[in-house]
């Protein structure tokens, strides 16, 4: 399959990750779930107009999760629309039948739960194979010694801070301790010679905890209703810049500014315009 490489035009200060002043990386994820669908187009042409770093991508079966959502059409239609990456989360059981329709479609990154998948490591070799980023997503209940095996084939572990299903939950306050613990995991790795991994938390992230989060160790957030619910006035222009501003504002307070940062670089999405052809690819290859 013919890949072309599409680089976006660089950002202004503060947009996609960057918080101006702040040395760190902070990362938006506005979950699409929460977006008005028969604007979705426009919502996301919004939220990179905000500086969100990526759209996040909840893909539900009624299965694995009691609810029901998007499919790679989806994926595919959004594409052409944005040039930051699409990371899609996949909550459906099983997974590797879906993996090469969201790579076609467009997905910059493929994220699982573990327990959805009866060969972690052959599942997360099928996402790369593929062309795309891999990650791990670990439900609140779900131990992190599930890492113990797979950290050194992840570009992404994503701790969700809710049980999946349903937007618009509240942080489960545990999740501060387990982001440490991953944390500590990751910068270990890292020390040792291991490849950049993100760490993404989803569920319940708000203005009002992004700090307490971002302090845990995490770098990537991913927030639904908190970025939908609040668009600015429309006076002011509509989208979403202010709630965007606000939550990369209270993420740079907070974040440790001890442990590595991940260049964007690593996650830019392939994609060209002109002709429509999506990829995965990243621009880094992986050791």
């Amino acid at each position: 399959m013919n890949r072309h490489v599409w680089n976006p035009p660089a950002a202004p200060e503060g947009a996609h990750g960057a918080t101006p002043g702040s040395g760190v990386d902070v990362r938006i994820a506005p979950s699409i779930l929460s977006a008005d669908f028969a604007r979705l187009g426009e919502e996301v042409r919004a939220i990179e107009a905000a500086g969100a770093a990526l759209v996040h991508f909840d893909v539900m079966d009624n299965h694995y999760v009691p609810n029901l959502t998007i499919g790679p059409l989806v994926c595919e239609a959004i594409r052409p629309h944005v040039s930051i990456p699409i990371d899609v989360h996949l909550m459906v059981e099983p997974v590797d039948a879906l993996i090469p329709m969201f790579a076609k479609a467009g997905a910059d990154i493929i994220t699982f739960h573990p327990e959805a998948s009866r060969h972690v490591d052959r599942t997360l070799a099928l996402i790369r194979e593929h062309g795309c980023k891999a990650g791990l997503v670990l439900n609140p209940a779900t131990p992190t010694h599930w890492l113990d095996h797979t950290l050194d084939k992840l570009d992404m572990v994503l701790l969700m801070s809710v049980n999946p299903g349903f937007g618009g939950q509240r942080f489960i306050p545990g999740t501060l301790a387990k982001l440490r613990d991953v944390r500590e995991r990751i910068d270990v790795h890292r020390a040792t010679g291991g490849q950049p991994v993100w760490l993404e938390v989803d569920g319940g992230v708000k203005t009002d905890n992004i700090a307490a989060i971002a302090r845990a160790g995490a770098d990537t957030f991913v927030a639904g209703s908190a970025v939908f619910g609040a668009p600015d006035a429309p006076e002011a222009g509509g989208g979403y810049h202010g709630v965007m501003q606000r939550l990369r504002d209270q993420a740079a307070a907070g974040m440790r500014h001890d442990r590595p940062q991940i260049p964007e670089d690593d996650f830019k999405p392939i994609y060209d315009k002109t002709t429509g052809d999506a990829s995965c690819h990243s621009t880094s290859a992986r050791p």
